[in-house]
């Protein structure tokens, strides 16, 4: 039986729901990550490292809420503060106490953060960043990076590089505002000089796609400093690393302070929720002018931002994660699941390559990669290479293989929380082995 038959023959219950949601939701997903051919598997619950689908089969989760759930799943000291707020209501339509709460810890945490705003996810975050910066400015342009991504609005959609045509659905005179540049510091002072419309640049704190290309070191110091001295809006994008990579994200890491940091993920414990944090200057955009001042004012409506339901699970993840005990704990893990991964690949003698920092790792396969049996963390390995990534059919039967084995990963990447066990890491590493000997015995490595 082929990987595929096997995957049909043991998921018939996600099959026919894959079937029935295809009706009313285009591909009968909800999230473009979410697509796998022949279907998705459709989960039923979810609990610390795993979860359960509606087949009954259980999965070692490396999706972990697209990253949101540095706890992992359903973690006590976030439940049960959501608990506790949902009968007193999860949308008052009016201020309460938790949404300061949850501004006066992201503050304390985040070495940037004099002020706070909230939205409902990190693409609204990296939205409001933008507009914030051109109201500062004047200046419309904007410059970011190849492969950065900053959530999908028009101004940061995607892509590598917008070429001569525009993506689907964006318009051209928008595209025309973003200079799209390698992240190479002569590249940026040669484009910065030539584009004097551009008043903010944004960067993905991790490198291209939560570190699939990761940052050279030393980058972001110096963008800063660059930036710094050009009077240009620095906009750094922490959604993903922020609270993850440390308490206080990257820029605590690397030392760097940023004029506007984005946030989401971890900052709303697994519920719905981004921020905008930044320079008190910059921030007080927002606010009303007093009675008889004439002052420009940025709108910034939004019906759930800091909703009490996602403010009270966001205070309850923030207290608990700060300080560091499970960023440790799940970047201990990761390095673990690294190593051993890229050991199996060196033993079956398959190139290839696990990399990645912090609790993330990206899987490189079926490329010219010699592997190594230890932790990467990716600058060893060619740009091209990372660029490129695992072909679309090796990584799809990839998934399939390790779902038969109760694996789930996010694609060609994974997160590890710190619920993650021994235990877990040690099946993963089975599976993985197994995994891919039978990709071999198929002809598909």
């Amino acid at each position: 039986m082929s990987i595929e038959e096997r995957y049909l023959d043991t998921h018939a219950g996600s099959a026919k729901l894959h079937a029935k949601a295809s009706q009313v939701l285009p591909n009968g997903v909800t999230h473009d990550a979410r697509h796998l051919r022949p279907f998705p598997v459709y989960v039923a619950r979810a609990a610390g490292s795993k979860k359960w689908d509606v087949d009954g089969h259980e999965y070692v989760d490396y999706v972990m809420g697209h990253g949101a759930l540095l706890l992992g799943h359903s973690h006590p000291v976030v439940a049960e503060a959501a608990m506790r707020q949902l009968p007193l209501g999860t949308h008052y339509g009016a201020s309460h106490a938790l949404e300061a709460e949850w501004a006066e810890e992201v503050v304390r945490l985040v070495p940037s953060a004099e002020v706070v705003r909230f939205t409902s996810s990190g693409t609204e975050a990296t939205l409001m960043a933008l507009r914030l910066a051109r109201a500062a400015t004047g200046r419309p342009g904007l410059l970011k990076f190849e492969r950065h991504f900053h959530g999908w609005h028009d101004y940061v959609i995607g892509t590598s590089t917008y070429g001569a045509a525009a993506p689907v659905g964006v318009p051209e005179a928008t595209l025309e505002s973003v200079a799209v540049v390698p992240p190479d510091m002569a590249v940026v002072r040669e484009t910065l000089a030539g584009r004097p419309d551009i008043g903010a640049v944004i960067v993905e704190a991790s490198g291209a796609s939560s570190g699939a290309v990761p940052l050279t070191r030393g980058f972001l110091k110096e963008l800063e400093s660059h930036l710094r001295a050009q009077g240009i809006i620095f906009i750094m994008d922490e959604v993903v690393t922020g609270f993850r990579w440390s308490v206080g994200g990257v820029q605590l890491i690397e030392g760097v302070m940023p004029d506007i940091t984005a946030l989401a993920k971890v900052l709303a414990g697994g519920f719905p929720g981004g921020a905008v944090a930044g320079r008190r200057d910059l921030m007080e955009r927002l606010e009303f002018p007093a009675p008889g001042v004439k002052a420009d004012k940025i709108g910034h409506p939004g019906t759930f931002n800091a909703n009490p339901l996602s403010s009270a699970a966001g205070v309850a993840c923030l207290r608990e994660i700060a300080d560091g005990t499970h960023q440790g704990a799940a970047d201990a893990r990761a390095k673990e699941l690294r190593a051993g991964m890229n050991t199996v690949l060196a033993e079956l003698g398959m190139r290839g390559a696990i990399y990645g920092e912090s609790s993330v790792f990206k899987i490189l396969l079926g490329v010219d990669c010699e592997p190594l049996a230890t932790d990467r963390h990716g600058l060893d390995l060619p740009p091209a290479l990372l660029e490129r990534g695992t072909p679309s059919e090796v990584s799809r039967q990839m998934q399939l293989s390790l779902l038969n084995r109760g694996v789930f990963f996010f694609g060609n990447a994974g997160i590890v929380s710190s619920a993650h066990t021994s235990a877990d890491i040690a099946h993963t590493i089975d599976s993985w082995r197994s995994a891919l000997q039978e990709l071999r015995a198929e002809g598909i490595l």
